[in-house]
């Protein structure tokens, strides 16, 4: 089984799907990126569930970055999917390539939750 995300003419992420494994060849299809963007009308790039901050979960190689998420982009420079931006003052990481906030959550063992007017995390 394997994840494929479905993107429209902007790269964003419009739906993901559950599809044949990358290494299935049914009926002469071995390309299943190409099979479900025929049959969608969208274009399909297979995407791993086990991905997110550039790292694989279970200690393999990542694979495109993050796994993908509706709303979320495509970067086909990056061959990577980048989740939405929280809040416009959030960096991408070049690393994770996650969005980062530009102060540091705080260490204190509080919750706290971010504060896009003050730019600043509040208790």
């Amino acid at each position: 089984m394997a994840h494929y995300a479905l993107l429209d003419p902007d790269n964003t992420v419009v739906d993901v799907i559950v599809g044949k494994d990358e290494d299935d060849v049914v009926d002469g299809i071995d390309s299943w990126e190409d099979y479900y963007g025929e049959v969608t009308g969208y274009v399909c790039k297979r995407t791993s569930y086990n991905t997110s901050g550039n790292q694989h979960i279970e200690g393999g190689t990542p694979f495109r970055g993050n796994y993908a998420e509706i709303g979320g982009t495509y970067d086909e420079v990056r061959d990577a999917f980048i989740p939405r931006q929280p809040y416009p003052s959030w960096v991408l990481s070049n690393t994770t390539l996650l969005w980062e906030p530009p102060v540091a959550y705080p260490d204190d063992g509080e919750d706290y939750r971010w504060d896009e007017t003050t730019a600043s995390w509040v208790n």
